[in-house]
């Protein structure tokens, strides 16, 4: 078989069981998998790439990758997101909610969204999209077509339409309640579970199924336990928002009498396979719960912080057992300078400046996910690993004598060159062959205009666009 051997001024990679920086180190592909860690490779290569000053590291695992043009960074500075669009008014369900986007731009924002994701050093990703805009859940025929794009772009993913027995709507005092449509839901589940039979597997094991059950409020009973039926027959992971706001919460003790991880748990189906974003609103027995099931928390700390909270915190999760994996849920998904505000607010939420070290989140953001994921194949490079790896420059910041905190410190500037999957190179010199990025951000700007157009019609009083997003400083009129 054909032998790669990558090498740079460091390589962070495994051996023996222990993560290590090797100095000059060297790792070499073969047949998709890592053959070699180290030093002094004594084999033939056919092909070797040598980066320099550098890090070669392990691909990062995005348990919450943005599969869509994000609308949440509408909320920047706009708020309560109930009076924004972000839930559906009375008015709006009575006419009817509709698919705001055709196929076709749902097909573009999936392909658009994962060549974002491979800029970033992304080499395995659980994709996730806004529900808000949909009808009332996503199809597996737009899911075929993000196989296709994954499989083209040579991306590593896990698929599954979101599916919902219920949604939140807002009435005209402001007031938001839940709303469910069971039969909806479970038909959903079903398309869901038809398409994770199709595609588990595809592209040499590339893209595998999971299952999506969206907001844990918006699920009943049935819709969960046969989710947890159907991914425990299959292996696959189930990804599942819970645990991170007020409104949830208050919504699942109203229907169920207790906070939503301690209903998952009467209801018997967390599992190792669970993966809950995000968190933020959880107690200590909470977090004991999701412990204690093998489930784990996908932590989005940039987010989570645009709307004023954080996980509190993953220093303490980590002390607890818990398995804890990075996600980006937002627009550009740039999990190093989201990896750079998690040690931040983690520091800031525990009052020590030294609360988390830059290799126990960078660990998070690799090894973590994947073994969230089940997969300690992924995550690492060890000998017998997959082969994903990506390659962080370090010429152009000042470096510190360590590569993972020159990385972390040096802001905007860090950023990813290189990146494999399998030991194919799918993006070289921050170039993905197909893909022209310039037109692709040309046509997605055009696209999300589009959808800001539409909000009116799904806000509560629905108000003119100038009144639900409201500039920063007063705009002049155009000359």
């Amino acid at each position: 078989m054909r032998r790669t051997l990558l090498t740079a001024d460091w390589l962070l990679a495994e051996t023996g069981g222990r993560r290590r920086l090797m100095p000059r180190g060297e790792v070499v592909f073969e047949g998709g998998a890592v053959a070699f860690v180290g030093h002094g490779f004594p084999g033939e290569v056919a092909e070797r790439l040598d980066f320099g000053p550098a890090l070669i590291s392990p691909g990062f695992v995005d348990l919450d990758a943005l599969s869509d043009l994000d609308t949440t960074i509408l909320g920047l500075d706009n708020g309560p997101g109930a009076a924004k669009g972000r839930v559906w008014p009375d008015s709006y369900v009575a006419r009817g909610p509709y698919e705001m986007y055709s196929e076709a731009e749902l097909a573009f924002q999936k392909r658009f969204a994962f060549a974002a994701l491979i800029r970033a050093g992304i080499t395995s990703a659980l994709p996730i999209a806004s529900l808000f805009y949909r009808e009332w859940g996503e199809t597996a025929g737009e899911f075929e077509a993000a196989a296709d794009a994954a499989e083209a772009l040579g991306l590593r993913v896990w698929l599954g339409p979101a599916y919902r027995t219920g949604g939140q709507v807002v009435n005209a005092a402001g007031e938001i309640r839940a709303v469910f449509d069971e039969a909806r839901g479970l038909a959903g589940l079903d398309e869901a579970a038809d398409f994770a039979k199709r595609i588990d597997g595809r592209a040499g094991g590339r893209i595998r199924a999971m299952f999506a059950p969206d907001r844990i409020e918006t699920c009943t009973e049935a819709l969960l336990t046969r989710t947890a039926a159907l991914a425990a027959e299959m292996g696959a992971p189930v990804r599942q928002h819970c645990l991170q706001g007020a409104t949830e919460i208050r919504l699942v003790r109203e229907l169920h009498g207790c906070t939503p991880a301690e209903w998952l748990e009467k209801l018997g189906v967390l599992s190792p396979r669970w993966l809950l974003p995000h968190g933020t609103e959880a107690t200590g027995r909470d977090f004991e719960i999701v412990r204690d099931a093998g489930a784990a928390i996908v932590h989005c700390p940039l987010v989570s912080a645009r709307h004023g909270s954080a996980l509190r915190s993953l220093r303490r999760l980590i002390d607890m057992g818990v398995k804890v994996g990075m996600g980006t849920d937002t627009w550009p998904p740039d999990m190093i300078h989201i990896m750079q505000l998690g040690l931040m607010l983690c520091r800031l939420a525990e009052g020590d400046a030294l609360a988390l070290r830059a290799g126990e989140i960078w660990d998070a953001a690799t090894a973590g996910g994947a073994d969230a994921l089940g997969r300690p194949d992924l995550g690492r490079l060890a000998e017998g690993a997959r082969a994903d790896a990506i390659v962080i420059p370090l010429d152009d910041t000042l470096r510190v004598p360590d590569p993972i905190q020159t990385i972390l410190a040096a802001g905007p500037r860090a950023r990813v060159s290189d990146v494999f999957v399998e030991g194919r190179r799918i993006m070289a010199g921050g170039l993905i062959p197909g893909v022209d990025e310039a037109a692709d951000m040309a046509r997605a700007q055009a696209q999300f205009d589009g959808l800001i157009a539409k909000y009116p019609e799904r806000t509560l009083g629905h108000p003119p666009v100038s009144a639900i997003f409201e500039p920063s400083f007063p705009v002049e009129p155009a000359p």
